[in-house]
């Protein structure tokens, strides 16, 4: 049984950083290609940032491109998001996806993941 489970949100204030962590069990993140999504109130999850298991490159949508970091420890099995100059709008549940089969051009594509983490409050406020 795969189980994705994400921490580290929390309440900051704007030009703060918060490092996310996504533990995983029951799958290898290093042989998986493994995403962060964030997800506010009556949008559909928007794609952050993925690392493809084909190439082991990381991917970054433009809109964080810059402030956000994704990373893994393969020991530990975890992937994390290091989010720098947090901005209100990046106020968000923030969710960590793992996939076995996609291809690069469905990386960014909610359905192409098949696990699902319980996501993580991120708010951004002064």
């Amino acid at each position: 049984q795969v189980q994705v489970v994400e921490s580290g949100g929390g309440l900051v204030q704007p030009g703060a950083s918060l490092r996310l962590s996504c533990v995983v069990s029951g799958l290898t993140v290093r042989t998986s290609t493994m995403g962060w999504f964030r997800q506010v109130p009556g949008s559909e999850r928007q794609f952050l940032a993925a690392i493809f298991r084909n190439n082991q490159n990381t991917y970054y949508d433009d809109s964080v491109n810059g402030r956000f970091t994704m990373s893994r420890d393969s020991a530990k099995n975890t992937v994390y998001l290091q989010m720098n100059n947090l901005k209100l709008e990046d106020t968000a549940i923030y969710y960590c996806a793992a996939g076995r089969g996609l291809i690069l051009s469905t990386l960014r594509f909610e359905r192409s993941y098949d696990y699902w983490g319980q996501g993580t409050q991120v708010t951004v406020s002064s």
